[in-house]
């Protein structure tokens, strides 16, 4: 019977009451004010208002609709776990008048839950964020970068670092060169029991130090707007690379023109502030910019971050990504750098990407660190991918 009346509840919340409501359930107290909560947002298409109570009880409350916003907030922020809050901020998000007034406001911004999502609506409103509201915004943006810089910096150095080194070992190192956990695997063979010791008649090393960089890595960012989620994560990841000397770090953003925030790259919030989320994409320009500024295109890693809807010469593009492979630049295509899973994209440009042997693919923050690290040692990306559970696109798309 308990089972019977928790579904009932959860129906009824689901269903919003009013003429939706069959359930014929009667909600406590606090079970009606998570009602009020759900319903100002749920049924705001509907009813083109938002009109949330002084108590968080009713829809009354007829003046601005400011406070009734951060009333809300505040509310959904004590009757939700963090995981819910962040999915109906990015409900709200979605209608561009609840996002003015969400974005535009900063005590009403103070309140919000800092998230990827969060950061890229600022992006996207970019300079209509009036001046009173632009040190909120950057404390906000600031507050992401510091959590995702913390959960993601160390697992990037490991994993370039390493492949770095892997991709320079020799067979006659000196013996501050040893990798000696590799060296001690290549040689177990010959361990000697009466000497509880292994000899090494091979020996790995990582190869004498360079001052100068190894690879050189370009990051090709679409800001169009559907990529927002992308550019955040792309621009941590760049801020943190930018950082390793053996690898130099460019990136490139475009839409219709192309910005070089290379020198950006130091301060990941500055750069962010850099982008404008928004309007058309021109990938052939962006590539035409990249071409000129790769030097050592047999060392050069292209890391293109688009969803491949070009608006600028398609021909010239697709023709474009052909030289820079016939150069020798490794290229690979990432449809979105985020969690949401499957990215909307051109499959027409995808096809022809992964026919001239580009792969194609979208990949999550935690696996990009691994991806590159494949990259630079130049692994075949397919195999890399289905051993990742990751799926090529264009192939079969």
């Amino acid at each position: 019977m308990t089972d019977e009346k928790e579904s009932l509840r959860r129906w009824r919340l689901m269903l919003g009451g009013d003429e939706a409501d069959g359930t014929q359930y009667q909600l406590s107290d606090l079970d009606s004010q998570i009602d009020v909560a759900l319903s100002a947002l749920y049924d705001f298409e509907r009813k083109r208002s938002f009109n949330y109570g002084q108590n968080g009880g009713g829809a009354g409350g007829n003046g601005s609709s400011s406070p009734s916003v951060a009333r809300w907030l505040g509310d959904i922020n004590k009757y939700f776990p963090q995981s819910v809050v962040q999915v109906m901020q990015g409900d709200a998000l979605k209608h561009p008048e609840l996002q003015q007034k969400l974005m535009l406001e900063p005590e009403i911004l103070e309140k919000a839950t800092p998230n990827v999502h969060l950061v890229a609506s600022l992006m996207e409103l970019g300079k209509l964020i009036p001046s009173k509201t632009k040190e909120t915004a950057r404390r906000v943006v600031q507050q992401v970068v510091e959590e995702l810089i913390l959960k993601l910096e160390q697992k990037t150095i490991q994993a370039i670092t390493g492949a770095i080194n892997r991709s320079v070992r020799n067979n006659r190192p000196r013996y501050n060169e040893i990798d000696w956990n590799t060296t001690i695997r290549k040689n177990l063979k010959n361990y000697l029991p009466e000497y509880k010791t292994i000899i090494p008649e091979i020996r790995v090393g990582f190869g004498r130090k360079n001052k100068r960089s190894l690879k050189d890595i370009v990051l090709c960012l679409d800001q169009s707007g559907s990529m927002g989620a992308s550019v955040v994560y792309s621009g941590i990841f760049g801020a943190v690379m930018a950082s390793l000397p053996q690898v130099t770090t460019k990136m490139v953003v475009f839409d219709t023109e192309v910005v070089d925030l290379t020198e950006d790259l130091k301060d990941p919030v500055d750069l962010l502030f850099g982008v404008q989320l928004g309007g058309g994409t021109d990938i052939n320009k962006a590539l035409g910019y990249c071409q000129e500024i790769i030097t050592k295109p047999d060392d050069t890693i292209l890391i293109m971050i688009t969803d491949l809807y070009e608006g600028g010469n398609q021909a010239q593009m697709r023709k474009r990504i052909v030289e820079l492979s016939e150069l020798g630049i490794q290229i690979i295509c990432l449809l979105a750098l985020d969690d949401s899973g499957a990215p909307s994209f051109d499959k027409d440009n995808a096809k022809f990407l992964s026919n001239v042997g580009v792969p194609v693919f979208a990949c999550t923050p935690d696996l990009f660190p691994n991806m590159m690290a494949a990259a630079i040692n130049r692994q075949d990306m397919s195999a890399w991918a289905s051993q990742n559970d990751v799926v090529l696109k264009g192939s079969n798309s």
